[in-house]
């Protein structure tokens, strides 16, 4: 996740949500639902993300959009991770169930060829 990110101390928010590919607004939601996102202020009243608010905005994002987390149960695990690091990262489900069906599949034709008496 982390090797992804320029190497900068601050983002704006149209850099986050082009690196996180989410619309500002969902940000700024995320902001009122995770406490420990908190962008600095410019004097131009910006939010400036820090490095560390990005990471958590992309493990967020990970959590809801490709595990299948609720907010709820999102910021749960958030908040019982030692640190962002820490956050379980699954694979992606598709490829997980393609393979399952995969093994699924290999054993029914096993199954067919003992029962028609092929080998």
């Amino acid at each position: 996740m982390p090797s992804q990110l320029p190497d900068k101390l601050y983002f704006k928010i149209g850099e986050v949500s082009k690196l996180a590919d989410v619309a500002p607004h969902v940000l700024r939601y995320w902001e009122s639902e995770f406490p420990t996102i908190k962008p600095k202020r410019a004097g131009s009243k910006q939010r400036l993300y820090r490095r560390k608010d990005v990471e958590l905005i992309l493990a967020i994002k990970n959590l809801l959009h490709r595990q299948g987390y609720t907010i709820a149960g999102a910021k749960k695990l958030i908040s019982e991770a030692e640190d962002i690091g820490s956050i379980p990262i699954e694979e992606d489900k598709s490829k997980i169930y393609s393979d399952r069906l995969g093994t699924i599949k290999d054993e029914l034709l096993e199954i067919s060829n003992l029962l028609n008496g092929d080998k």
